[in-house]
């Protein structure tokens, strides 16, 4: 390991430096299959590069179900080998690379037919099981009595419940594992970037040579020569390939999936729900002081770079989860929605549902490797197949050890609350916050406490911060990379998500904390908050429009700052 991960504006200029300097491989995207591939390349012994042109994980890796899981539905597709690869990855995740992050998750799947679906569904989990390994992370699954189900989940409905089987996965905070993981990555040497975006690529003949790079920080362009490029860009994957000048693009096609947020209090369960729906599966998991409800699964054909909710996928969700339960949601209960682009490679003839969710490593062009497909949960496999793949370019290369490698904060949660309870900055914080500290940030929570110790202010709540302590904030800009308040606010924390007002009460205060260590004057300070008020505004009147075609249109009034402007020319 070659340094402590942190992402501050020091790490940011040198790794400019090192860009401009030229590396062995460049990767284009930063999310979790981006700086995967960083880790796994940079563990190898490669001078690596990452250039992303928004924040870490501002697309489909902040956007999932928040699930690492092997996948049930692909059970009904024979696709065991996706499965059994998938569940291998979540005993690793669970185990050894992130177990603060990625905690088992029981769920329970309803059974409604009192002859035929126990041993169907039971066989069906039994095999499930057995893909899992002889030893797995988490319990087999068991059935339940109808009287049993209720008692584990009240809100279901009675009338049509024949009893249930309970079964576990995994849960991951998907935005916070992929930081981490681009920090490890920083942590074993890769120049990890944000806010910087690939304009143009180099080429020598027909060879990928390296990319011109605008940063939108300093609006600057410069140079990163490369021996390799590496095209990790998930939906962007054909239009990545179209500006690379590849003559028959790889063609994706992007299924968008939503999923709702309502408060813990409204819906009365004690572990997770999985029930079918005409198309697909219905998620209702618990999400720290909330539910998340998911997902859909229908073709996107707007932009990509802001998907978004129609009141058409608010009230399909909303009517599936009333469906099954008594609780009787409306949309008033909603206080956070999102929605993600699944990076599908198109499939003639199979719908979004049916496509297959595994990755496709292709190499167009010398010199260019391209990733995408895939789940969130094989990231690692996803990655080391990449850099496998890079060999064509770079001559032999060493085996993976990204399964050897825990993320930089990995450690049981409960030994973590343990070593801190005594720290000085853990005075004035109360064992709930730690707890939850203990899961987020893992062994780095000493890196916040000792933040409280230096300025003991920010160990209190964020006025409007659904329980975030201002520490949080500072530690987003200090250690983590954060630019922008809408970093902060949607990936960093939960407030989008969880504070019942999208976060518009903690957006001044937090613009105030980052201001104070990025350097930002009360002009700048003001224009983070207006644009992450427009932002909202605009995401919340897409959400009543009827149809994908007019939300989008809504939505994109607000461009994020660090992408293509309408004036660019």
């Amino acid at each position: 390991m070659t340094g402590n991960g942190r992402l501050d504006m020091d790490f940011r200029r040198n790794a400019v430096d090192r860009l401009r300097a030229g590396v062995d491989v460049l990767i284009v995207g930063g999310g979790v299959t981006g700086n995967g591939i960083a880790l796994d390349a940079a563990l190898r012994g490669l001078n690596v590069g990452l250039v992303e042109q928004r924040d870490f994980a501002s697309g489909t890796s902040s956007r999932s179900s928040k699930l690492v899981h092997g996948g049930l539905r692909y059970l009904e597709q024979f696709n065991f080998s996706l499965v059994r690869e998938a569940l291998r990855e979540r005993s690793l995740l669970l185990d050894r690379l992130a177990p603060h992050l990625v905690e088992p998750l029981p769920f329970l799947y309803p059974l409604s037919h009192r002859l035929w679906e126990r041993p169907y569904v039971g066989a069906g989990l039994t095999l499930y099981d057995t893909l899992g390994g002889l030893q797995p992370s988490v319990p087999r699954h068991s059935h339940l009595s109808k009287s049993a189900s209720l008692k584990a989940f009240p809100d279901l409905k009675p009338d049509t419940l024949a009893g249930s089987i309970r079964y576990h996965d995994a849960q991951v905070d998907d935005a916070r594992h992929t930081l981490e993981l681009a920090r490890t990555a920083a942590a074993h040497g890769a120049a990890v970037t944000a806010s910087t975006r690939v304009i143009e690529f180099t080429r020598d003949a027909d060879r990928i040579t390296g990319a011109l790079v605008k940063d939108s920080l300093t609006d600057t362009t410069f140079h990163v020569p490369a021996r390799a490029v590496v095209n990790a860009t998930g939906v962007w994957a054909g239009t990545t390939e179209e500006l690379a000048g590849v003559e028959n693009p790889i063609r994706m096609r992007p299924s968008k999936g939503v999923h709702i947020v309502v408060p813990r209090d409204r819906i009365n369960g004690s572990l997770a729900l999985i029930t079918r729906t005409p198309t697909s599966v219905l998620f209702v998991l618990p999400w720290g002081r909330s539910w998340i409800l998911g997902t859909t699964d229908t073709l996107w054909h707007e932009g990509l770079s802001h998907p978004v909710a129609t009141h058409a996928d608010l009230t399909y969700l909303l009517d599936m989860a009333n469906a099954s339960l008594s609780s009787h949601l409306t949309q008033d209960d909603v206080i956070g929605v999102y929605a993600g682009l699944r990076p599908l490679v198109d499939s003639e003839g199979l719908s979004e549902s049916e496509i297959s969710r595994e990755h496709t490593v292709r190499r167009p062009l010398p010199g260019f490797v391209t990733i995408t497909g895939g789940k969130y949960t094989t990231y690692r496999v996803m990655a080391e197949d990449t850099v496998n793949a890079l060999s064509e370019d770079l001559g032999e290369l060493p085996a993976s050890t990204t399964n050897d490698v825990p993320l930089l904060g990995a450690a049981e949660p409960a030994e973590i609350f343990a070593a801190v309870r005594d720290h000085a900055g853990a005075r004035d914080i109360d064992d709930e916050h730690l707890t939850r500290l203990s899961h987020r940030y893992g062994r780095l929570t000493t890196e916040l406490l000792d933040a409280v110790v230096i300025n003991p202010e920010f160990a209190a709540e964020m006025p409007g911060g659904a329980g975030t302590l201002a520490v949080e904030i500072v530690h987003a800009a200090t250690h983590e990379g954060a630019l922008h308040v809408d970093d902060v606010l949607t990936r960093r924390t939960r407030l989008y998500l969880e504070a019942g007002d999208r976060g518009l009460v903690a957006a001044r205060h937090a613009s105030r904390l980052i201001g104070d260590v990025l350097g930002w004057d009360d002009q700048t300070r003001s224009a983070e908050v207006s644009r992450y008020q427009r932002r909202v505004a605009a995401e919340l009147e897409a959400q009543s429009a009827p149809d994908d075609a007019s939300a989008a249109q809504i939505r994109e009034r607000v461009q994020d700052i660090r992408l293509p402007q309408p004036n660019d020319g």
